[in-house]
């Protein structure tokens, strides 16, 4: 069962507000609903271009300005737990939506220790003021990541996910046992998404097709890992958004279990595009998109920039999300193709370099 939440006059919370899916889903809330307030938090750090976040910022503003819309930004840390409080305290947002994260498989490696501040603690911290000015609903992001390499697919959430290939997954799956035991302990209705390689325009510079873009710019050759026999369930970050705004008006219910005692309101889904694709496609649907979009030229070398190298460390040969729940409780299912998310990424790098450049 769900609770409808309804989200106009309410107070909306979004942790990771500048970064790629949480400005996506700001600037989404602001054109669907004209009273509703929203707060976004975010560090502002330097995992990735700090310009690429500034950029999203304004875009914000700029549609704030058009709206009137009531968004507040607060520089700041989840795992500032003073700070995190008095936001909850001072607001008492209805709908916390918890996109804030160390990302990244790889950076886990070699920098352990922002992955437990950021997402074991700063994670904690959210729960924690869940937990002491409650809310409707708490809808927080998880990983395809959690599955491992798990040889069952298209990965279902009633799988296991006890054996995870990078601390990174570890994380993810912590914070979904966290807010299992507080949904549990607290009657907190929690939804987690398990997203599935989101890309799109001003995206993360080190996900793949961003990082081969600006790779292939310089001249430099791009390492396509497993030599190539990867697969992966790219989602268009539109898609993405879509799904958390109908997750997040539709709270799992407070419910008492047999034993009499609550039931944890606590739910997790896929959000992917129950398509997985195999690199080298990928890599020439990007191509053809980058030339199209004038990026590079007509002429350019691929073959001479391009590298088939053996499976790093913590990656995955195959993400392949199954999506019937999502289908079955939210009428959704991610559909945007390939070919056109990379167009619009295409197109939108041509237009921010061209502009950054001048």
């Amino acid at each position: 069962m769900k609770e409808q939440i309804q989200l106009e006059n309410k107070t909306v919370f979004i942790t990771g507000a500048a970064g790629f899916i949480g400005a996506n889903l700001v600037m989404k809330l602001i054109k669907e609903y004209k009273s509703l307030h929203i707060i976004g938090i975010d560090n502002m750090n330097d995992y990735y271009d700090v310009s690429l976040k500034e950029y999203r910022l304004e875009q914000i503003e700029s549609l704030v300005a058009q709206t009137n819309h009531r968004f507040e930004f607060v520089k700041g840390d989840i795992c500032d737990n003073t700070l995190i409080t008095e936001l909850f305290q001072t607001n008492r947002p209805a709908v916390v939506v918890n996109l804030a994260a160390q990302a990244g498989v790889r950076y886990s490696i070699t920098n352990p220790d922002v992955y437990i501040q950021s997402n074991i603690i700063g994670f904690y911290n959210i729960l924690q003021a869940c937990r002491n000015y409650p809310v409707e609903h708490l809808v927080y992001a998880s990983s395809s990541s959690v599955y491992g390499s798990n040889k069952k697919v298209p990965y279902a959430t009633s799988d296991k996910v006890d054996n995870p290939v990078s601390l990174y997954a570890a994380t993810k799956k912590s914070n979904e046992l966290l807010a299992h035991s507080y949904s549990k302990l607290y009657n907190i209705p929690s939804t987690g998404l398990r997203f599935f390689t989101v890309y799109g325009p001003a995206g993360r510079p080190d996900m793949a097709y961003f990082s081969f873009t600006n790779k292939l710019i310089k001249g430099e050759t791009i390492q396509i890992f497993n030599y190539g026999n990867c697969k992966r369930d790219f989602t268009f970050v539109d898609d993405i958004v879509e799904g958390v705004m109908r997750v997040m008006k539709k709270a799992p219910a407070k419910e008492t279990g047999e034993d009499g005692l609550p039931k944890p309101p606590y739910a997790i889904y896929n959000i992917g595009n129950h398509a997985p694709e195999n690199l080298l496609e990928f890599v020439d649907i990007l191509q053809e998109e980058l030339i199209r979009a004038g990026v590079l030229p007509a002429d350019y070398d691929f073959e001479a920039h391009k590298s088939l190298v053996p499976m790093q460390p913590g990656d995955v040969p195959v993400t392949f999300a199954d999506t019937a729940d999502l289908e079955r409780d939210f009428g959704f299912k991610p559909k945007t193709s390939l070919r056109s998310g990379l167009r619009a990424f295409a197109e939108w790098y041509a237009q921010f370099y061209a502009t950054k450049n001048e």
